[in-house]
């Protein structure tokens, strides 16, 4: 699967709107995707873990699920099998952040056409952590 075309300016667009990220399937694992992406863009943004599994994760309270977390969530960066995309999108047009994001070899082109047509932007099969460091860089 090769990964969206996505312009730079559309991806400024997006990291600078944001201030909440909400992580789904964030490990504790440091050899884990997710827990170095996370730890990289904390520099950056308020983090938010979601997994069920922890109570909290890189210095932050573990939710149990997009609903349940108290602030405003800008943007969801999810870490999960594309076959478990489908069931995050209730929650996330509960919350509404401004932004859908799913990390590399993941895409949903159902779930991804709800999010748009309400709104959401939505960015499938990207890492945040590479798109932020280009974006950032100039590159």
């Amino acid at each position: 699967m090769a990964s969206e075309s996505v312009s730079r300016e559309r991806l400024q667009a997006i990291f600078a709107r944001t201030r909440t990220i909400a992580i789904v399937g964030l490990s504790p694992n440091p050899q884990k995707a997710s827990h170095g992406v996370a730890k990289y863009l904390q520099a950056f943004y308020r983090i938010i873990p979601v997994n069920p599994n922890y109570d909290s994760i890189l210095g932050e309270p573990c939710y149990r699920d997009l609903a349940s977390i108290p602030i405003r969530v800008d943007l969801v960066d999810v870490f999960q099998r594309s076959e478990r995309i489908a069931a995050l999108v209730p929650d996330t047009l509960k919350i509404k952040p401004y932004a859908f994001w799913m990390q590399l070899g993941i895409s949903h082109e159902g779930a991804a056409a709800e999010l748009l047509a309400s709104g959401i932007e939505v960015i499938q099969d990207r890492c945040t952590k590479i798109d932020h460091q280009r974006v950032l860089s100039g590159g």
